[in-house]
């Protein structure tokens, strides 16, 4: 039976689904294909996908957690999530690839790489912070419950923060200043409140909180990585391209201080 493509929906594309699998495992894998059945209206398909990527991380990560040491450092730190990344892809274009291809050559819409690669980036720390949390606690804790909670609505307000970049070449300068300034900035507000109400768990373990600290670091550098591009925009200028460029190099910096935690 034929998928009829609505004009309407987006889809996240095999690249982007790469970059996002390659930053962020599996998860956030299982949740873009997930979307993708969703704008195909293939409701029970995306359930099945989101539910594959949290089975796969889980017994992924549970694997890799009972490999000797001597064994898993003499493995090259890319060989895993380059072989997952392969095996995804393959997945995606054996079970997505005909209606992808149809969409892209009707050129209708697709979500923008950097929204994928930011998701990935989320479920990176996610993954982080969850791991660590049970490593100290267990899943039946309460501090862990209590955290994953708050991780939770962190990573629905960094998609929903980072949601403006699909709107760069569709989107007036207006539109966009109105965007940053009323949604996108806030969001991440509400999670530099988020990290700080989780500091507050009782008996967080203090590699938590470290690991916070990190994350309120990254939250702020969205914020003036964001208040940057709004000035530029209001100002009509691109004089503060090279400043964005080393807010965003720390960034990244950042994400891999967070990966060797």
């Amino acid at each position: 039976m034929n998928t009829i493509i609505k004009p309407s929906k987006k889809y996240y594309s095999i690249k982007a689904i790469g970059i996002a699998t390659f930053l962020g495992g599996p998860l956030v894998a299982g949740y873009l294909i997930s979307e993708n059945y969703k704008s195909s209206d293939q409701p029970d398909d995306a359930k099945n996908a989101l539910m594959i990527g949290i089975i796969v991380t889980i017994i992924l990560f549970s694997s890799i957690w009972f490999i000797p040491d001597y064994i898993y450092d003499k493995i090259p730190n890319s060989i895993i999530p380059t072989a997952y990344t392969a095996i995804i892809i393959a997945l995606v274009k054996a079970k997505q690839g005909d209606i992808l291809d149809e969409h892209e050559s009707n050129e209708l819409p697709f979500y923008s790489n950097w929204r994928a690669a930011g998701l990935g980036l989320i479920s990176l720390l996610i993954m982080g912070g969850s791991i660590m949390a049970y490593a100290f606690y267990g899943p039946s804790s309460k501090a862990y419950d209590d955290y994953a909670i708050e991780m939770e609505s962190f990573m629905k307000n960094e998609e929903e923060g980072l949601v403006v970049f699909d709107h760069f070449d569709t989107n007036s300068t207006f539109e966009l200043i109105t965007e940053i300034k009323n949604t996108t900035i806030p969001k991440w507000e509400e999670n530099i409140e988020i990290i700080n109400k989780s500091n507050q768990i009782a008996d967080l373990p203090t590699e938590l909180k470290e690991r916070n600290i990190l994350l309120l670091r990254y939250c702020n550098l969205r914020i003036e990585s964001f208040e940057l591009m709004k000035k530029g925009m209001v100002e009509n200028t691109e004089k503060y391209s090279p400043e964005i460029d080393k807010i965003i190099n720390k960034i990244d910096i950042l994400i891999d201080e967070l990966n060797r935690m």
